[in-house]
């Protein structure tokens, strides 16, 4: 019952959903997820493991990098019903076509360059939270 209730809980944010959907493309960085979903690197691997938690995707880590996936045909049956019809219900939704498009421009796109651009909004951020206290 408790990995059912995580499933419905997992597909009930839209940017998870769209963020299941990418995968469809294939395994994803982090960093890409984040360039796509255009969410604080935090954010996104907050959504990453809650659709984790509920077996929805797979996730390795490769030196610096975190990868996901969604998960394979060793999945449970439920699992993997899920994930069809989070597909098949999304199939003509067009923030879903339009991300389909999206990742692939994505990853052509270097991960250094996408991780370094985080990196640079983190500290300037970090500059205006720093201006806003004093």
């Amino acid at each position: 019952m408790r990995t059912i209730i995580n499933i419905a809980k997992a597909l009930s944010d839209e940017n998870r959903v769209r963020a299941l959907m990418m995968l469809r493309e294939g395994e994803l960085c982090v960093c890409q997820l984040i360039e796509m979903l255009a969410l604080a690197p935090s954010t996104v691997s907050k959504h990453m493991t809650i659709l984790y938690q509920a077996g929805l995707v797979d996730a390795r880590k490769e030196g610096r990098w975190n990868y996901y996936r969604l998960a394979d045909e060793d999945a449970p049956d439920f699992v993997l019903e899920a994930i069809r019809w989070t597909q098949n219900s999304t199939a003509k939704d067009k923030r879903v076509i339009r991300d389909s498009k999206e990742v692939k421009r994505v990853c052509k796109m270097k991960k250094d360059k996408l991780s370094a651009c985080y990196k640079k909004v983190k500290r300037k951020d970090a500059g205006s939270v720093a201006k806003n206290r004093d």
